[in-house]
């Protein structure tokens, strides 16, 4: 990556993670953080200090809202955010293994996805779209994997 394309992707991470603090503190006060984000790729991490539960793991809605937010995130990367706004409508989430650590998620979109939604977006319409997440520990251990139905949905519907 370019030094100038690094500085644009840190600065959009950097807005992101402000939006998220503004737009979401609980969110923010877990420390979820966005760490990478350009068109069709997302990537966030949670510590586990503050997060962790009863029996020294980290807490199952930690997880799934380190997860969830990647949707949001996922507009911001790689859609106009001046004629659509994101839309959780489900998450599915299967816990593998207990998260003993600091959590990263990531999440794609291939590039007919992309083309497919922006095509749609086009003329005005809802576009609904999946978004499979990882969940993993810092040593790569799957904690978690969940799957969400989102919408990119017209300002004004």
């Amino acid at each position: 990556m370019a030094e100038s394309d690094e500085g644009a992707a840190g600065s959009a991470v950097d807005a992101m993670n402000t939006m998220l603090e503004q737009a979401i503190p609980r969110a923010h006060q877990m420390g979820v953080t966005f760490l990478e984000m350009r068109p069709g790729f997302v990537r966030a991490s949670v510590p586990f200090e503050g997060n962790g539960n009863h029996f020294g793991v980290v807490y199952a809605g930690v997880t799934f809202t380190l997860a969830e937010v990647l949707g949001g995130a996922m507009h911001w990367a790689t859609f106009d955010a001046s004629t659509h706004y994101p839309l959780v409508k489900n998450l599915s989430i299967e816990f593998v293994a207990p998260g003993r650590g600091p959590l990263s998620a990531s999440a794609s979109l291939t590039d007919d996805e992309i083309t497919r939604m922006r095509a749609e977006a086009a003329t005005g319409a809802k576009v609904p779209f999946v978004l499979a997440a990882e969940v993993v520990g810092e040593d790569g251990t799957v904690v978690a994997r969940t799957r969400g139905d989102y919408q990119l949905r017209p300002y004004g519907r």
